[in-house]
């Protein structure tokens, strides 16, 4: 069977790539901080010597529109293309190719279905920043081969949280499961408070540094109970109009297991957001 090396949660801020390779008068003053931040969090998943990697995100209206959005839906192409335009022209990513491992995927679709969930899936995805920048961080050389992950936190109707923390789970159960002796790390990118096009996107922490706090130490200490006491679909539109990218996180939290303490944990107040970072490894607590 396979083994799940390190359970992976983080921020997926799109301008990391772009303040990290500046240079001169054109470096911003937090870019030595963060990139040491990340380069520690990269050695979590380098130490995990993983094999594959489970990328859960969600497409920022790239390829997914009203016309077409599944509330889950994995990757199963032999590579992804990635990343799109206006990701590059804003944030200065790079185009990027990625290999796909396409028997974990079918795997994955296959028991998620008989584990109740119907999961859509799709040979021709194009991925964007909710992978790449992950990828970027943590995994540079982009060598591994991967399976997407993406999950509705835009459109309604949505998932509740507690459904996230359900596919977290059942994702964690379903790899452990996979008849392969490859070593998978699962990583998911969401966010704490976030707020876009907003009166409170600006400033020098996230939108509500409240939330944050408590966001932080609910997956901090694998609080999933007291995380679910609080956050709904309707709650979430107090700390930002776009916090409901938290719920990618508390699919982590599924994946990482109830009261399970993350064995790293870093964040950074960046702007107008908080950036965070877990790393758990399920072969330490076995």
């Amino acid at each position: 069977m396979a083994t799940v090396a390190a359970v992976i949660a983080s921020t997926h801020h799109p301008f990391y790539y772009r303040a990290s390779t500046s240079a001169g008068s054109g470096r911003p003053p937090f870019a030595d901080e963060w990139v040491a931040k990340i380069e520690a969090f990269r050695q979590t998943l380098t130490r995990a010597e993983p094999d594959v990697l489970v990328m859960v995100g969600s497409d920022h209206f790239h390829q997914l529109w009203l016309d077409n959005m599944p509330q889950f839906l994995v990757g199963k192409a032999p590579f992804f293309d990635a990343n799109w335009y206006n990701e590059e022209r804003e944030f200065g990513l790079p185009r990027m190719r990625l290999a796909g491992e396409e028997e974990l995927a079918a795997y994955l679709l296959r028991e998620g279905l008989d584990a109740g969930f119907d999961l859509a899936f799709s040979n021709e995805l194009r991925i964007d920043h909710s992978v790449t920048c992950p990828i970027i961080t943590l995994r540079p050389q982009a060598d591994l081969p991967v399976v997407p992950v993406y999950t509705n936190i835009f459109a309604p109707p949505m998932p509740r949280p507690e459904r996230f923390v359900q596919l977290g789970r059942a994702i964690r159960q379903m790899v452990e499961a996979w008849p392969s002796d490859k070593r998978v790390a699962i990583i998911g990118t969401g966010h704490l408070s976030l707020e876009l096009g907003g009166p409170r996107q600006f400033g020098p922490h996230g939108p509500d540094p409240e939330f944050d706090r408590k966001a932080v130490a609910w997956i901090a200490n694998g609080d999933i109970s007291g995380c679910l006491a609080e956050v709904t679909l309707d709650s979430l539109h107090a700390p930002g109009n776009a916090t409901h990218g938290f719920m990618d996180f508390m699919l982590m939290m599924g994946a990482a297991g109830d009261g399970v303490k993350a064995d790293y944990t870093d964040t950074l107040d960046l702007f107008h957001t908080m950036e965070a970072y877990f790393t758990w490894y399920p072969e330490a607590s076995q």
